[in-house]
């Protein structure tokens, strides 16, 4: 609970603006980002199940595809971000992180009980929304109350977030998989009993001073969504939209699917399928930590050099699967390249420049608009996977390879703005400076 001496607002002008951050901020960073570890664990808790739920319940191919089409990965959260970032910038950031993790824990709730799949998709499409909602807003916050020169560094640390979910969940599962269903089950109700005691303590959060600020500033109300079509906005919609639908692609796949991949395609066995992909998020863990936490904010010259190593390198973790068989050795080539590839080239990035290429009062529409657009495109995707991998490797791989070295590209034309206040980058924006 808030004591009656707390702030009511994040500062607008964060202490630290010099790259300093204090304990208050890394506290907000770290429960903001529960959002992201919700969202990935949720996929990739669905993931570790998918061959469970298709024995249990004789699930199709199509079902399958559905199944996670419709949900955290794909178009639920697409349906949740499109709302979600709307509503965050027209109500406040707080209205909507604060009640939607309730929603979540009641979905959750739901796929750690289902008799059958009716209960399994009408669960997984409510978490899709939910974490839909509290992905662009909970973003907008972290940006917003972040200092200008430590604002990658604490962006990047809400992607240590999000693959710090499928680690725990990834591990459960491996451990509990002698279990069968029952072990899948004990999964979900982890991230039932993390979503509550998120809930509990965002309870003490503040709303963001710069939106309030924004709110209530004489240009609030002329402010449309249609700005966002035209001039520099368009140009922010096209890079970081693309960036993120483009690279998405590829890492929705590798976190929904592969899993699946490596059971059905008989590579390794479910405890094997598990461990490589933990490995994976372990990598991007290790990669935010080690390389994007520490340069994203030095200068541009550094954030391209991590985009142009990071994209090569996730090129090359899917073009093997072209020219080498789907087999274990491969498979943790892939699992490393891509890992460390997607730390320094990948959702870290998208994050960072949607804060920073869109004014306050925008912020969190063009981010649902951006995330709930590529997840609508990857649940379309998601129905074809489990077709196409049931016949091998190589045509998902060239796809994906293809899709990967399209976002490289669109990425070399990022603007510079690392180190600038969001003030400053919106106005040499307008300027047309940046």
């Amino acid at each position: 609970m808030v004591s009656a001496q707390a702030p009511q607002s994040v500062p607008a002008t964060p202490a630290g603006a010099d790259g300093g951050v204090t304990r208050q901020q890394w506290k907000w960073t770290v429960l903001a980002g529960m959002a992201s570890y919700l969202d990935a664990g949720s996929i990739v808790a669905i993931s570790s199940g998918l061959s469970l739920f298709q024995a249990e319940w004789g699930l199709s191919d199509g079902m399958v595809g559905t199944l996670t089409a419709i949900g955290p990965n794909a178009i639920g959260a697409a349906i949740g971000a499109f709302v979600g970032g709307r509503l965050g910038d027209r109500l406040g950031r707080k209205r909507i992180y604060q009640y939607d993790l309730l929603v979540y824990a009641a979905a959750i709730l739901v796929i750690a009980f289902a008799t059958g799949p009716g209960m399994l998709f009408a669960g997984t499409f409510v978490v899709g929304l939910a974490v839909g909602a509290d992905v662009p807003t909970s973003l907008a916050l972290v940006g917003e109350f972040s200092p200008a020169k430590a604002r990658g560094r604490l962006l990047g640390f809400t992607q240590v977030s999000w693959s710090l979910g499928p680690v725990v969940v990834l591990l459960l599962a491996w451990a509990l998989a002698d279990l069968g269903m029952l072990g899948i089950r004990i999964v979900f109700l982890s991230l039932f009993a993390a979503s509550v005691v998120t809930y509990l303590l965002r309870r003490g959060m503040v709303e963001s001073a710069t939106w309030k600020a924004a709110a209530r500033s004489d240009r609030a109300a002329a402010v449309r969504v249609g700005d966002l079509f035209r001039g520099p906005h368009l140009q922010a919609m096209l890079l970081t939209g693309g960036i993120y639908l483009f690279w998405n692609l590829a890492a929705g796949t590798n976190g929904t699917f592969t899993p699946y991949m490596i059971n059905t395609l008989g590579a390794g066995d479910q405890a094997a399928s598990v461990a490589l992909t933990c490995a994976s998020f372990a990598l991007v863990i290790l990669g935010s930590v080690v390389f994007y936490m520490r340069l994203a904010d030095r200068s541009h010259r550094h954030r391209r050099v991590m985009w142009i190593s990071g994209s090569l390198m996730q090129i090359a973790a899917y073009g093997v699967f072209l020219f080498a068989d789907f087999t274990i050795p491969i498979i943790v080539f892939n699992v490393v390249l891509f890992g460390i590839g997607q730390a320094l080239a990948g959702e870290a990035v998208y994050k960072t420049y949607s804060q920073e290429l869109f004014p306050t009062m925008l912020r969190g529409t063009a981010q649902g608009i951006t995330f709930g657009t590529s997840r609508v495109v990857l649940g379309i995707w998601s129905f074809f996977v489990p077709t196409l991998a049931a016949t091998g490797i190589t045509t998902v791989a060239a796809f994906l390879t293809v899709s990967l070295g399209v976002c490289a590209v669109i990425g070399l034309f990022l603007p510079d703005t690392t180190g600038k206040t969001l003030e400053q980058v919106e106005a040499e924006r307008s300027a047309g400076r940046a």
